[in-house]
């Protein structure tokens, strides 16, 4: 696929501020925009810099660059108008794929076909492509591949964050690495085309909410043209409601920190 071109700072302000107008009014989107940009100013003090260093651990441990701290000031100011960059926690994201486990195990879930009830007692990761959309710096990507995932991909926008998540794959190296058909591509994360596979969906909060619904809308898609199993990780849910008043996806468990959704095939 080919990648985007690059992004315009002032497009994206732009069409970020109409589209709170449309929904707000132009004197709550105008007073909204100028609050984003106030908090890009905190976020550029030495202190804030020095908070975002502290997710560094991981790439000390493994010679990787995936920490906030060391995202340019461009791309730092597009994530506010999307959805700041933020590598996921290990710790959080092994738990997820093990609540991921574990929910499948002990939840039939409404509208699943006899194919999605046969997967969920049998859930086997050598079935599934992971995909990560808004991949960032690649980490999610790094930690995915401890799993035995068919293959797993990256999907960000950002060419510069893609690019480093290029360069960790490269670098990376794990004794507890059993999945190495691992790919970042440059792309709309939110206009995709979803792979034909059955799939775990990976989003850490990576998109405003009109990001969002065409993520959703993209899935719906995919899974009315080809029906499958596919599975939602959402970390940090601060936009369930938008997979929630969609009829084709069921909530089947999750925790304050993150929630699993299904696919339903109901209509096959």
């Amino acid at each position: 696929m080919d990648s985007p071109s690059q992004i315009s700072v002032l497009q994206t302000a732009w069409q970020w501020w109409k589209y709170a107008a449309a929904y707000e009014g132009y004197f709550a989107a105008t007073r909204r925009l100028l609050g984003v940009l106030w908090e890009y100013v905190r976020d550029s003090t030495p202190e804030r810099l020095r908070q975002r260093y502290g997710d560094a651990d991981y790439d000390w441990d493994y010679r990787v660059n995936t920490t906030s701290g060391a995202v340019g000031w461009r791309d730092r100011l597009l994530g506010m108008f999307h959805s700041a960059y933020q590598p996921t926690e290990p710790a959080a994201f092994h738990e997820m794929l093990d609540g991921l486990q574990q929910t499948l195990l002990r939840t039939s879930g409404p509208g699943q076909s006899s194919l999605s009830a046969t997967l969920k007692t049998t859930f086997d990761f050598h079935d599934f492509t992971f995909i990560d959309l808004g991949s960032g710096k690649g980490r999610t990507l790094l930690m995915a591949s401890d799993y035995p995932f068919r293959r797993i991909i990256g999907v960000e926008l950002l060419r510069s964050l893609h690019e480093i998540a290029q360069q960790n794959l490269l670098q990376y190296k794990s004794e507890s690495q059993r999945c190495f058909a691992v790919e970042s591509i440059c792309a709309d994360a939110t206009a995709f085309p979803l792979p034909a596979d059955p799939l775990v969906i990976f989003l850490f909060n990576p998109f405003g909410e009109s990001g969002m619904r065409r993520v959703v809308m993209n899935l719906e898609e995919s899974v009315r043209t080809r029906p499958r199993a596919v599975y939602v990780l959402y970390h940090n849910p601060l936009l369930e409601h938008t997979l929630n008043e969609r009829e084709f996806l069921h909530k089947l468990g999750g925790t304050h920190q993150y929630s699993v959704f299904t696919a339903s095939d109901s209509w096959t």
